[in-house]
């Protein structure tokens, strides 16, 4: 779990100083009671609101970030938990940044060559997605980015949870398409064990069904697995996708 081997030339989010401990449970969705090594116990706010499975069990090993804010209920937060050996990132709004950040430094040879990237773009009507590329002559390119946590024998799979607005942002990447536009879905696996990423179809059958369909259609699908330490997370490898 060092980050000996992390390469710091690429393109990186940082993390803040973290402060270990085991979880107690997770409960409300949003809440999470620790016990610290120093022995107090602490309630700490959860952003991720997916079911974690696998990745929220009595016991783990947590990581929180400290928050000074006054207006802040609870000034923990919950970083990264230790499972089967592999350090997991589970906040979920460090993908974006990332994958933002990655793409502007040429990390990703599918997404190269663009000249300029907006971030949470309105591209119809009620639905935002999370950036759009732009190259002057060239169609726009629409990207989608979803945080996946869950992995079993080194296959990585989304959703971990029912999930409508997910299935939602599949049909719009579809739409956009057929208009000539470029979009793309991509999966941001915060954990090292993953080999290979798959539809989760025993948890969302329709999400798995949606997206064959819409990769059918030309809606491009990039699987990437990031390198996670205590003190940064980046960009690792592409990995295989299995419809």
């Amino acid at each position: 779990m060092s980050d000996e081997s992390v390469d710091l030339e690429r393109p990186f989010v940082g993390l803040p100083p973290l402060y270990t401990g085991v979880l107690v449970r997770r409960y409300k969705r949003f809440l999470v009671d620790v016990r610290m090594d120093d022995g107090t116990h602490i309630t700490a706010h959860c952003n991720n609101t997916g079911s974690m499975q696998g990745c929220s069990e009595p016991g783990a090993r947590v990581w929180l970030s400290y928050h000074e804010n006054p207006k802040r209920k609870y000034p923990y937060s919950w970083e990264l938990v230790a499972v089967d050996g592999a350090l997991v990132g589970i906040n979920t709004l460090l993908p974006n940044a990332l994958v933002a950040l990655s793409i502007e430094a040429g990390g990703v040879p599918a997404l190269k060559g663009y000249d300029s990237l907006r971030r949470e773009v309105t591209v119809v009507k009620g639905t935002r997605l999370d950036m759009v590329l732009y190259k002057e002559g060239a169609p726009v390119c629409n990207v989608e980015v979803k945080n996946c946590t869950r992995v079993r024998d080194g296959v990585a799979s989304f959703p971990d949870a029912v999930t409508e607005r997910g299935q939602k942002h599949l049909r719009t990447l579809a739409t956009l398409k057929e208009k000539g536009e470029r979009s793309v879905i991509f999966f941001l696996i915060q954990r090292c064990d993953a080999m290979r990423f798959t539809p989760a179809d025993d948890i969302d059958p329709v999400y798995g069904k949606i997206l064959r369909e819409v990769a059918a259609m030309g809606v491009e699908i990039e699987a990437w697995r990031a390198c996670v330490s205590e003190s940064r997370v980046l960009l690792e490898c592409p990995l295989p996708v299995d419809l």
